[in-house]
């Protein structure tokens, strides 16, 4: 057992990851913090909770326990920008999706602090990544790793206007097998809800370092608006009647992908 994150191994060929899944700020950091940076707003609140049915396709799923606000999970070490030219936050944020401030004045990590949660925060839950990737690599021809995230709907800072529900992210395409991609929209497009491809999200640090079709990792981020699931405003309620009804898009989506990465020709390891 850690205190850094959960994991529950399965044995298909099915890893989910929910990076952003934390919501504990060590007490050794916690008087570094903000008011506003302390309710924890950028959570992918729930996620373990809405993806519930991963057990039932004995899937392998791996969730933070830290905050964001402590290191970005999805966020490479150099901090290099995923979206240059775009407003974005970085390895450890110093403003939230709002735009206000994450640390007090003078609070703000030095490069020295960066490392340091690099190697105690970051390093593991990328470790544990690639051990259980490659664990089910051994077993199987292919395996599939959906990275779980969501977001607020409406971030004027982030994005314009309304997110759509649904926002698929393969790297436009360089994570996955195109067949896997497209298993996964046409489950999405079937939904009543709104959703895009590579649109505004096309896939994080971990779906881009570690998707390799070539190798039989096919990587999937799936980025959903919070509002089809839970109330966006503090305490940030999960809403049961609107979860259980995007939970079978999601289902259908993720089972989808995997019967397609199970049929394709196997590769070398």
């Amino acid at each position: 057992m850690t205190d850094l994150y959960s994991l529950d191994r399965g044995d298909a060929p099915l890893l989910i990851s929910i990076p952003h899944l934390g919501t504990q700020i060590p007490k050794a950091l916690s008087h570094l913090y903000t008011e506003e940076a302390q309710t924890l707003a950028d959570t992918d609140w729930h996620l373990d909770r809405l993806y519930a049915f991963a057990k039932e396709l004995n899937a392998t799923v791996i969730g933070a326990k830290i905050s964001r606000y402590v290191i970005d999970l999805n966020r490479p070490p150099n901090d290099e920008s995923l979206y240059p030219g775009q407003t974005t936050t970085g390895l450890c944020p110093t403003e939230t999706f709002r735009g206000e401030p994450v640390y007090k004045p003078g609070c703000i990590p030095s490069d020295t602090e960066r490392a340091a949660r690099i190697a105690q925060y970051w390093q593991p839950y990328h470790n544990t990544l690639h051990t259980e990737l490659n664990r089910l690599r051994e077993r199987h021809a292919s395996v599939l790793l959906w990275e779980a995230h969501s977001i607020a709907s409406i971030l004027p800072r982030l994005f314009d206007d309304k997110l759509p529900d649904l926002n698929l992210g393969t790297q436009d395409g360089r994570t996955c097998a195109s067949t896997v991609q497209d298993a996964a929209i046409a489950a999405m497009s079937a939904s009543p809800y709104t959703w895009i491809a590579n649109g505004r999200f096309k896939g994080g640090y971990i779906t881009r370092s570690i998707g390799a079709p070539s190798r039989g990792i096919h990587a999937i981020q799936l980025e959903m608006c919070q509002s089809t699931y839970m109330n966006e405003d503090a305490p940030f309620n999960y809403l049961s009647p609107k979860a259980d009804a995007v939970q079978p898009t999601l289902r259908n989506m993720v089972v989808a992908a995997l019967d397609a990465v199970k049929q394709l020709a196997p590769t070398v390891a």
